[in-house]
C-alpha cells in the first residue's frame, strides 16, 4: 500500500518519534526490583536460596492459616510479627525475615537406629514377605473354575 505524501513531502508511513523527556525522578544505581525487601538482604539472613525459599514458604503458609482462622476464634496460629501494608502472606514473610523476627533453624538430627531396632525391622519385613508367599500358595491350590 502506497502512502499519501504529507505536506512536508514525506510519505504518510514515515513517523518521527519525539525524544523522551527526562524525568526529574532519580533512579537508583542498582537494578530495580519489585521485591521489597531486596532478595540480596534476605539471602544474607537465610544463608542459601533453598533455605530462604523453604523458610519464607513455610512462614507464608502459617500466616495464611492465621488469616484463614481469624473469624473462627481458634487462635492456634502465630500472627504476623511485623506491621505491614502488604496483603500477601509471602510478602509479609519476607518482611519478617528482613526484620529478623523469624530465622531458620536446623532440624535436630535423627539418631541412628540401634542393632536391636535394625533386627526388629528385618524381622517385620521377613514376616510380611512370608505372609505374601503363603497367600500366593493358597491361590495356587484352588481349582480352576474354567477347567
Amino acid at each position: 500500500m502506497v502512502g499519501r505524501p504529507n505536506a512536508d513531502g514525506t510519505d504518510g508511513d514515515s513517523r518521527v518519534i519525539p525524544p523522551l523527556k527526562r524525568s526529574s525522578v532519580q533512579r537508583h544505581d542498582t537494578h530495580s526490583s519489585m521485591v521489597n525487601p531486596e532478595i540480596e538482604g534476605l539471602l544474607d539472613r537465610a544463608d542459601s536460596k533453598f533455605r530462604l525459599v523453604t523458610l519464607s514458604a513455610t512462614r507464608a503458609r502459617q500466616i495464611n492459616a492465621y488469616f484463614g482462622q481469624l473469624g473462627e476464634g481458634l487462635g492456634s496460629s502465630i500472627p504476623p510479627q511485623v506491621t505491614s501494608t502488604a496483603r500477601k502472606p509471602l510478602s509479609i514473610a519476607f518482611e519478617e525475615i528482613s526484620a529478623d523476627k523469624i530465622e531458620a533453624i536446623e532440624p535436630p538430627d535423627e539418631p541412628e537406629p540401634t542393632d536391636e531396632e535394625l533386627a526388629a525391622i528385618e524381622a517385620m519385613e521377613l514376616a510380611e514377605l512370608g505372609e505374601q508367599g503363603e497367600q500366593g500358595k493358597a491361590g495356587d491350590d484352588a481349582p480352576d473354575e474354567g477347567a
